[in-house]
């Protein structure tokens, strides 16, 4: 049996005005997708704006979704760095806080070769005590996890699995066809969910169930199951939100669409800045044909 399936939410970090954490809005907002049926949540992850976070923010955040599921739901954290000995301290402080799954994406900006990438990933796992799912996200890092790499670090006992952004279906597929049996594959994009499911994946990653929980873990839970009929008919219902949630740079446009959810405020650390008037209107009317009425 693999180790992780179902629809995950790459929770965002909301800010209060003044721009600190807002914890009491993280904590509710952790509380309402466990309400609606998610199957796990990742905290500090790139859609969480980690890399604006210090230290003891990451730890603050980590802890109180840890604290809001209460063990109703795993909590995946974040540990990234494209320093390898930062990456591996971080998730040794993740472990100690008690979370369930450590997520760990390709070093950025360095630009690594293969080797250096199996032998980074082989750090973060031998610092781990809980198990460690890596994050192929090319588009973001400038450098791709190849199926190979993957699959030989799918050999370590604390490598549970992959979330994999790369966008290339023939390389998810190789590490379907490949893996070992207890070695999860997850989307790391909301519009792959379905394809890749349909493959033989084990679920997803999402941005896009930070606004519909319930309708991206059912749109996971039929493609699980087999019914495609209904999983396309609600992929394709959904696929306009999926579209304005990448309008701006993640996690511009779903900050955007949570502030006008009334769910938290609409503050972002810069680099990044809020959405245009344009990805709000855009947001507003996907919103609307997902089901979101008051927004």
């Amino acid at each position: 049996m693999r180790v992780l399936q179902g629809c995950g939410t790459a929770l965002v970090t909301p800010f209060t005005d003044a721009g600190d954490v807002d914890l009491p809005a993280l904590r509710a907002l952790a509380d309402w997708q466990i309400a609606e049926g998610i199957d796990f949540l990742v905290a500090c992850g790139s859609t969480g704006e980690a890399q604006t976070l210090d230290e003891g923010e990451r730890e603050g955040v980590v802890a109180a979704v840890i604290e809001v599921t209460a063990g109703r739901v795993p909590v995946m954290a974040g540990a990234t760095s494209n320093d390898t000995s930062r990456a591996a301290e971080e998730t040794r402080r993740m472990c100690r806080l008690g979370v369930d799954y450590i997520l760990s994406a390709t070093p950025y900006y360095n630009k690594p070769t293969q080797e250096g990438l199996y032998r980074h990933f082989s750090a973060v796992a031998e610092a781990a005590t809980k198990p460690v799912c890596l994050y192929n996200v090319p588009g973001r890092t400038a450098v791709n996890l190849d199926p190979a790499v993957a699959l030989r670090l799918a050999r370590n006992a604390n490598v549970m699995g992959i979330k994999e952004a790369s966008g290339d279906l023939k390389q998810v597929m190789v590490l379907l066809r490949e893996r070992p049996e207890d070695f999860t594959v997850l989307s790391g994009d909301d519009w792959l969910a379905l394809p890749v499911i349909a493959a033989g994946g084990d679920g997803l990653i999402s941005v896009v169930s930070n606004e519909v929980p319930a309708a991206m873990t059912a749109l996971v839970q039929l493609l699980l199951s087999g019914d495609l009929e209904n999983a396309r008919s609600l992929h394709y219902r959904l696929l306009p939100l999926m579209d304005a949630n990448f309008l701006e740079t993640n996690p511009t446009p779903v900050k955007a669409a949570l502030h006008l959810m009334g769910r938290i405020q609409n503050v972002l650390r810069l680099p990044l800045v809020p959405a245009s008037e344009a990805t709000r209107s855009s947001l507003r009317a996907a919103l609307r044909s997902a089901g979101v009425a008051d927004v």
